[in-house]
């Protein structure tokens, strides 16, 4: 009969030296069940424990739905109950948490799911032996949001494309993190002297508008349109060194249009919402990459504003370029959404009523050609 014996494992496994505190302890009693099994963990830090459970233990439902398991919490105790391999990544999960919400982290639903991902791949690829807290996914960090670690195999692709290719592009539908990823990433080059400087962009074309049909000056005209890339910062940078950075040209927020003519060296350039630039404007912005640059190109394909017939910039440039070398391209799906579980419904509810109206126009057309 087989035995769970994931204390033994958790004790060979050497823990990170920052961890102020005991990871959490695990027993596994036998199980009449061949394939099924018992474990129970205990958490040394109280507070570290209830921060990894959630508020009304909202975190360990999370994990349960995801993985699942039966999990029962008293306590500092959680007892996880099912089959063997769905109990040993639960385990991990919860040890991943733990070690991350002792070392001062809060931990979000979203976290869960990351940890999820992040413990299934990790034991497809790497040894028991891996030190507790070194996950699979790639991290970023900055001064102000600390260490911010991937939440799915897409997100983590997307940071070692950044890292490794001097230009990236990033498809995908809404709330995946393109733009809040790049921009952090961004941030991080700043803060440690990579780069001079940030230079943020997205086309000014959103549901027909013009600029000119707006009231005020040229910033108040902008600002709505760049208002998502300001919030992206806000996330990363303290505001003091937003409004200094943005005074003393450290950081340009600027729409499409004004990139014109520039080279940008020394910089790490970011164009938001890819999908609303025209051939023309997409091949001018890629032609002002300088020396000592990155540039990140993301947008979803499926929510361009352009007008009708005209080729989106994006979908252009990623099919010519796709074979260059040194250029990255990462596919987000519905599955990547991290923003909210009803966003990633959402999401999927349109992408199966395309593939369906897809499906009915290619039946028809092949009807069509057949009783001609």
């Amino acid at each position: 009969m087989s035995e769970l014996r994931s204390d033994d494992r958790a004790a060979a496994r050497p823990r990170p030296e920052s961890l102020p505190h005991e990871a959490p302890h695990a027993v596994s009693p036998s199980d009449p069940a061949e394939d099924t099994c018992e474990v129970t963990l205990t958490f040394e830090d109280n507070r570290a424990a209830s921060v990894v459970l959630g508020q009304y233990d909202q975190n360990l439902a999370k994990l349960e739905r995801a993985v699942g398991v039966v999990a029962h919490a008293n306590g500092n105790h959680v007892t996880l109950k099912g089959e063997n391999g769905a109990c040993e990544q639960a385990r991990r999960v919860l040890e991943l948490l733990y070690a991350r919400a002792a070392s001062g982290h809060e931990i979000t639903l979203g976290d869960v799911d990351g940890a999820v991902q992040e413990t299934r791949l990790q034991g497809s690829l790497f040894p028991d032996e891996l030190p507790l807290g070194q996950g699979a996914f790639e991290q970023l960090s900055t001064r102000k949001r600390g260490s911010v670690r991937a939440r799915n195999a897409a997100q983590h692709a997307y940071l070692q494309a950044m890292r490794s290719h001097e230009l990236v592009f990033a498809e995908g539908p809404a709330g995946t993190g393109k733009t809040w990823l790049a921009v952090g990433y961004a941030v991080s080059l700043l803060e440690q002297g990579k780069v001079e400087r940030l230079v943020l962009s997205r086309p000014a074309l959103e549901a027909g508008e013009r600029l000119g049909f707006l009231p005020g000056d040229m910033r108040e005209k902008v600002d709505p349109y760049l208002r998502p890339i300001y919030d992206a910062l806000q996330d990363f940078m303290d505001g003091r060194m937003i409004e200094r950075g943005l005074q003393t040209g450290m950081i340009e927020v600027a729409p499409l249009a004004f990139m014109r003519g520039r080279t940008l060296s020394n910089s790490c350039i970011l164009l938001d919402e890819a999908q609303n630039a025209s051939s023309m404007q997409m091949k001018m912005f890629l032609t002002r990459l300088g020396e000592n640059s990155r540039m990140i190109v993301t947008g979803d394909p499926t929510q361009t504003d352009l007008p009708p017939g005209q080729t989106s910039g994006l979908s252009e440039a990623v099919a010519l370029l796709s074979r260059v070398e040194g250029i990255g391209h990462v596919i987000f799906r519905e599955g990547d959404v991290v923003r909210h579980d009803l966003v990633r419904r959402i999401v999927g509810a349109y992408e199966a009523a395309a593939r369906a109206r897809h499906s009915e126009a290619h039946e028809l057309r092949r009807t069509r050609r057949g009783s001609s």
